[in-house]
C-alpha cells in the first residue's frame, strides 16, 4: 500500500517536471495511453462481445477518467501537487460521508468542511481556477468510483475498465498529435510523462490488485486516505512546493476525517 501510494504521487510529481513542454494535456494523453497499454494487457477484453448496456457504463467512465485526470493535473500545474491531490481526495471522502447515517460521520464531515474552507480562503495569490479544477477532479473521481461499480457488475473482471481506459486513449490521441505537432516533444519531457504513466497507472493497479487479495477493503481504504499527506510530501521534496502551516493542518483535517470516519467501528 506504501509502495502504491508513493507510487501514485511520485508519478504525478514526475509528470508535472515534462509540463513545460508538453503542458498538462501532453502529459495526460501520455499516461492515458499507458494506462490503456497495461490495463489491455493484463484484462484482454472481448470488446465485440459487449452489448449496448455495457458500453453506455463504460463510455461514460472513459469520459470521466480522461477529464478527472486533465483536471487534476492542470490542477497541479496552477496550485502544486499537495494541494490539488488533497481537493481530489474530497470526492471519495463525500461518497463515504453522504451514505454514513452516524454521528461521528457528521462530525467527520463538519471537520472535513473546516479543512477546505482553509485551503479554499481567499488569498492576494490565490489560484481560483486552479482550485476550481481540484474540485472538477474531486467530482469526477467520486463519479469515477459509481461507475466502476456499474461497470462492475456488467461487465466481468476488469474488462470493463480496460474497455474505458482504451476509449479515453482513443480520445486523447488526436489532441497527443496536435500537441506533438505543434510542439515537438524532447526526449525528457516523453520520458517523463511515460514515467508518469507507468507509476500512476500502471504500478498503482497492479500493486493494488496484488494488496486487495490479502488486505481488507476497510484497511486498504483507511490507508488511502494519507494520499494527500504523501503527495504534500512528495511535492514538498521532489518539487520544492513548500505549504503554509494553516495548509498542512487544512490537509491533516481532510485525511484526519476520512479515516476516523472508515476506522470508527460500525453499528
Amino acid at each position: 500500500m506504501v509502495g502504491s501510494g508513493l507510487s501514485n504521487q511520485t508519478g504525478a510529481a514526475v509528470g508535472s517536471l515534462a509540463f513545460p513542454v508538453l503542458g498538462p494535456a501532453g502529459v495526460v494523453a501520455v499516461r492515458q495511453y499507458v494506462a490503456a497499454v497495461v490495463l489491455l494487457a493484463v484484462a484482454r477484453p472481448r470488446l465485440r462481445s459487449f452489448t449496448g448496456r455495457q458500453w453506455g457504463p463504460v463510455l461514460l467512465l472513459a469520459v470521466v477518467f480522461g477529464t478527472m485526470n486533465l483536471s487534476l493535473y492542470t490542477a497541479i500545474d496552477r496550485v502544486g501537487l499537495g494541494l490539488a491531490v488533497t481537493l481530489e481526495f474530497l470526492g471519495p471522502l463525500a461518497l463515504a460521508l453522504a451514505a454514513a447515517r452516524r454521528r461521528v460521520d457528521a462530525c467527520c464531515a463538519v471537520v472535513a468542511a473546516a479543512g477546505v474552507v482553509t485551503l479554499m480562503r481567499p488569498q492576494p495569490s490565490s489560484d481560483y481556477l486552479g482550485l476550481g479544477l481540484g474540485l472538477l477532479a474531486a467530482a469526477c473521481w467520486a463519479s469515477y468510483i459509481l461507475l466502476n461499480r456499474t461497470v462492475g457488475r456488467r461487465v466481468p473482471g476488469a474488462q470493463g475498465a480496460a474497455a474505458a481506459a482504451a476509449a479515453s486513449a482513443v480520445v486523447f490521441l488526436p489532441i497527443g498529435v496536435v500537441l506533438a505537432l505543434r510542439t515537438p516533444p524532447t526526449a525528457p519531457a516523453l520520458g517523463c510523462a511515460v514515467v508518469a504513466g507507468v507509476l500512476s497507472s500502471a504500478v498503482p493497479y497492479l500493486a493494488d490488485l496484488f494488496t486487495l487479495r490479502r488486505v481488507p477493503p476497510a484497511a486498504f481504504g483507511l490507508f488511502m486516505s494519507v494520499n494527500p499527506v504523501l503527495a504534500a510530501l512528495v511535492g514538498w521534496i521532489g518539487l520544492g512546493q513548500s505549504l503554509p502551516l494553516a495548509d498542512w493542518t487544512a490537509v491533516t483535517a481532510v485525511v484526519a476525517a476520512n479515516a476516523v470516519s472508515i476506522a470508527a467501528p460500525r453499528a
